[in-house]
């Protein structure tokens, strides 16, 4: 048989398309499962990365299916966002347009792979249907307290002109486009992801046996729960008169309160209200307000790096001792966590102590190492030791001390134990067109009001100039002027759109609406009772805080709201690793991009399947090699030519195992051990690259031997493991051959592996010579005859002094002369 990776690969994508293969049953009572890749952004071409991602969700989904699962595989795409109005721009095209362009030719290109996606479940999430439930859900989050509007400082990138949520700076830059962050006074909406804070900490621990422990350490330093001691610091009275008596106190967080005694000053970030209420009332020079919107206007990670400050001239009283220390605007403490203001020790802080040092500030020590001692003019002690210069408290372990000092406070009613998080509520407003419309009109009689839901969607209107300056939606002429729904007055429509990690926070659910109800329901109790949770989900480790976090507090909200009744969306999560060429990751601007399309017309698309799944473990790197591609196809035509040694058979052959050759068994047990690998692969470790390779000792033991039942047997099993791989050829290669009857449970078969023989080395005084086959249950005697016939030429003319036998290993004859 001559293999045509394109006539092949050809009909059988028509065949699947014709018959419906891939959809899942209606049948609730089949035992199921919901295999999903992260869906894609429609950029206009598939790159490597997509290849492997969806390369391994469909091994699953194809697994699942030959072991009688009801499955459920579907794909959508992440279509709102600002890459489709940046390419509007550039080439003077619409975003929609754009978006569904791209998506029409990502399909194709999904289809020609032979991925095994439902085509009765697609979604795109700029579908008006999609804006229309998700609309629907906004405003119920509204009315629950989930969501709210407020004015704060926002990052804002400049490129982009639009707010960015704080996990979308990434070491300071948007996540985008990497244009470095500025800080924005303005309107924003917000959802109150603080408010399941602890709960998305404590379920972390539902899923330890499901998801990698890097994810979820991310995650958890993400939240970044700590505990501390809360207390208030308060102005002395020229400091007080110099705030025109506005201020009496501000508030500080601080998780080793058994420092407390060695603060020397204090430091709030340039944000903070009282710096902000300086600024208003002429407090400050103008020299220094400068300095203060430079530092602003920092990125948080630069503002880690080189350490600035700017005194005051203020002073608060030290809450335990009777003296007072300065308070600094310092660029290293944010608004992001606690308070924005924090008392410095710089004895016990690094941080604190690199300030103190470039500014003169005192440096107070209040811990001292159990052992030895500390220098603490050349840096601070930050171990645990034991306490002094700290009153009652002196001798006291310092880590032992933080619950009595905290204690102190309490009873003294000058501070509290309390709870801080880095996590900050998700700022969801963004400044652009093509996203989803924020469900809220603005009354001047009524305030902000809520559209009625008979009235969703908000659709986006189509005749819109994108310049690249703005929002869009803020300029159109007629789009934004609307009735209140409220008082039927005149009103304005909300022009934010929200961020697009709203609408992959719940496409997952999406998907289990039932397809007879598509458009009158975002998803069906009946469905989420038997799909969810997601049983394999595979995407990148990027989305690690992002996504992954946002999708998480959806279910929540959403099982809060009574949509369904589960805490977890994801059971089992695979981050792969990235697809690199020249060591770096495949980038257009590197120029070391590698389009699938032309594989795919070189070699075919089961070639680049197996590429991508036999060169590395799912979850690490991989390095794109043009020889192991060549070397992919080369195997898989091997893999169909050598069909032609198959007997055509609708069931697998029945084998006198007892009866075979030495190397016909061997073959058998090869088969089954690519077999056993399968299994193991699939429910267990995920390392396609071992099942592939024992398929290859399989096919290497098969070729040594010229049993055709063997032959057939080995092929009914290797094709139908092969077939979540490779599938247009084996299913060529099954139809002919099986009529598709093996793409079935394969059962083990255990006497393959019991040995009838072992084969033992044989050594003259201790150097091995050769080696014997023996029966299994050989008898000492028996195994040393064998031993002296096979070693004759060594120990011929000599005395054998010492017969060594060490059972199923080896045998070692010591002779003289």
């Amino acid at each position: 048989m001559e293999y045509n990776s394109q006539q092949i690969e050809k009909k059988w994508q028509n065949y699947w398309k014709e018959n419906r293969s891939f959809e899942p049953s209606e049948d609730f009572t089949k035992e199921k499962k919901y295999i999903l890749s992260m869906f894609p952004f429609p950029s206009g071409r598939l790159h490597m990365g997509h290849v492997r991602n969806y390369s391994i969700s469909d091994a699953f989904a194809r697994y699942y299916r030959q072991q009688n699962f009801n499955v459920l595989h579907p794909i959508g795409f992440d279509s709102f966002g600002m890459p489709a109005e940046n390419a509007a721009i550039k080439n003077g095209s619409h975003p929609k347009g754009w978006t569904y362009d791209n998506i029409d030719y990502m399909k194709n290109e999904f289809y020609s792979l032979g991925f095994s996606f439902s085509r009765e479940r697609e979604l795109a999430t700029s579908d008006e249907l999609y804006t229309k439930f998700e609309q629907g859900f906004i405003i119920d989050m509204y009315n629950k307290g989930l969501l709210y509007r407020e004015k704060g400082l926002l990052n804002w990138c400049p490129h982009d002109q639009t707010v960015l949520a704080n996990e979308q700076v990434v070491d300071g830059c948007c996540w985008r486009c990497d244009t470095p962050i500025v800080k924005k006074d303005m309107n924003q909406y917000y959802f109150k992801i603080t408010q399941y804070a602890d709960e998305l900490l404590d379920d972390l621990k539902k899923l330890e046996n499901g998801w990698p422990k890097q994810v979820l350490t991310m995650q958890d330093n993400w939240i970044g729960k700590s505990n501390g001691l809360e207390f208030d610091l308060f102005f002395d009275d020229e400091s007080k008169a110099k705030l025109n008596n506005t201020f009496e106190s501000f508030d500080v967080f601080t998780t080793r309160p058994d420092t407390i005694y060695g603060v020397s000053y204090t430091a709030v970030a340039p944000e903070h209200k009282i710096v902000t209420y300086m600024i208003e009332n002429k407090l400050l020079s103008d020299e220094v307000i400068s300095e203060i919107e430079a530092m602003k206007n920092a990125s948080n990670i630069d503002r880690q790096k080189e350490k600035a400050g700017i005194d005051l001239g203020i002073r608060v009283k030290h809450p335990l001792l009777d003296k007072t220390v300065p308070v600094w605007i310092a660029n290293f403490v944010l608004m992001d966590y606690g308070s924005g203001a924090v008392m410095a020790v710089p004895a016990h802080d690094e941080r604190d102590f690199d300030f103190a040092k470039k500014y003169d500030l005192e440096i107070n020590a209040v811990i001292n190492p159990k052992d030895g001692e500390h220098d603490f003019t050349s840096s601070a002690y930050t171990e645990r030791g034991i306490l002094f210069n700290s009153c009652e408290f002196d001798g006291m372990d310092s880590k032992k001390s933080q619950y009595n000092i905290i204690k102190h406070f309490e009873d003294n009613n000058i501070g509290k134990k309390t709870t801080n998080y880095k996590l900050k509520d998700w700022g969801v407003s963004r400044q652009r067109y093509w996203g989803a419309p924020i469900p809220f009109v603005h009354c001047d009689k009524c305030g902000l009001v809520m559209e009625k839901k008979e009235n969703l969607p908000i659709a986006l209107p189509e005749d819109i100039e994108i310049t690249g300056e703005g929002n869009p939606l803020e300029k159109h002429p007629t789009w934004k002027h609307c009735s209140c729904p409220e008082c039927g007055g005149d009103a304005t429509r909300e022009t934010d759109t929200m961020d697009t990690f709203v609408e992959s926070s719940w496409y997952f659910l999406r998907f289990c609406a039932d397809a007879s109800n598509w458009e009158n329901e975002a998803f069906s109790h009946e469905q989420l009772k038997y799909w969810m949770g997601v049983d394999h989900y595979v995407g990148g480790i990027e989305h690690a805080v992002l996504h992954l976090l946002y999708a998480r507090f959806f279910t929540k909200v959403f099982r809060d709201l009574g949509y369904l009744d589960f805490d977890e969306p994801f059971e089992r999560l695979l981050t792969q690793g990235m697809v690199l060429k020249d060591g770096a990751k495949m980038s257009k601007s590197k120029g070391n991009t590698v389009d699938p399309d032309a594989i795919i017309e070189k070699y075919g698309a089961d070639t680049a399947r197996l590429f991508i799944l036999f060169a590395a473990p799912p979850t690490q790197e991989l390095e794109w090699n043009d020889s192991a591609v060549e070397g992919s196809y080369k195997f898989i035509k091997r893999f169909y030519d050598r069909a032609s040694n198959i007997v055509a058979t609708d069931s697998i052959p029945t084998i006198d195992h007892s009866s075979l050759s030495k190397e016909e068994k061997f073959a058998r047990k090869k088969v089954y051990e690519a077999l056993q690998r399968s299994n193991d692969v699939f429910n267990e470790r995920y390392t396609f690259n071992t099942m592939i390779a024992g398929v290859m000792e399989a096919m290497n033991a098969l070729n040594a031997q010229s049993n055709s039942d063997v032959w057939t047997e080995g092929y009914w099993i290797l094709s139908s493991i092969m077939e979540p791989v490779i599938p247009h050829v084996a299913s060529e290669i099954s139809e002919k051959y099986f009529n598709l009857k093996n793409f079935v449970p394969q059962s083990i078969i255990d006497e393959v592996f019991v040995e009838d023989s072992i084969t033992m080395a044989v050594s003259i005084n201790g150097k091995a010579r050769t080696e014997i086959e023996v029966a299994i249950d050989a008898d000492k005697d028996s195994i040393i005859d064998q031993a002296k016939e096979a070693g004759a030429k060594w120990i011929d003319g000599k005395e054998i002094i010492k017969e060594i036998v060490v059972p199923k290993k080896l045998v070692n004859l010591v002779v003289k002369g």
